[in-house]
């Protein structure tokens, strides 16, 4: 019988209690667990950085987190910034200035935007292209995703 590690992780402002495995990781827990479905499992070794996700108030990629890493901690993911009918300011600018295609890396991309938005509002464009250089994207070639961050920044 295989031990089952009881954490507790306050997801989008929500305490949650989660019954883990010791190796897995939190992606895995946000995904399949609490169904989470914008956090992305992209390569699984950190490299791709669909998995993106605001770990007390850090940028963490998920695949590389243990679950048991993260208990006591706060979660943010995409789900957690918009109220019901009403996008976050970050997501209006993704809408309005085309920052997605396909959509399996505009989680990450978001998020990125939105702790942008938090924690550095006067961040230089090489500062978000750091950041977004994190993030592997095969359909934008970065230009529009730059600037819808650049646009919310702008317009917080």
């Amino acid at each position: 019988m295989e031990e089952l590690i009881p954490i507790k992780l306050v997801v989008n402002g929500v305490e949650r209690e989660v019954y883990v495995k010791p190796w897995e990781t939190l992606l895995e827990v946000l995904r399949d667990k609490l169904l989470l479905k914008s956090v992305k499992a992209g390569c699984l070794r950190g490299e791709c950085g669909t998995c993106i996700v605001i770990m007390d108030n850090k940028l963490v990629k998920s695949c590389l987190v243990l679950a048991v890493e993260a208990d006591g901690s706060e979660i943010t993911t995409l789900e957690g910034l918009s109220d019901i009918g009403k996008p976050h300011i970050v997501q209006k600018a993704f809408i309005e200035k085309f920052g997605f295609q396909c959509g399996y890396c505009t989680p990450a991309f978001i998020l990125i935007a939105y702790w942008l938005l938090k924690n550095k509002p006067s961040a230089s464009r090489e500062e978000v292209m750091e950041l977004v250089n994190s993030v592997l994207c095969r359909c934008t070639g970065y230009k529009q995703v730059i600037e819808s961050i650049e646009y919310a920044l702008e317009n917080r």
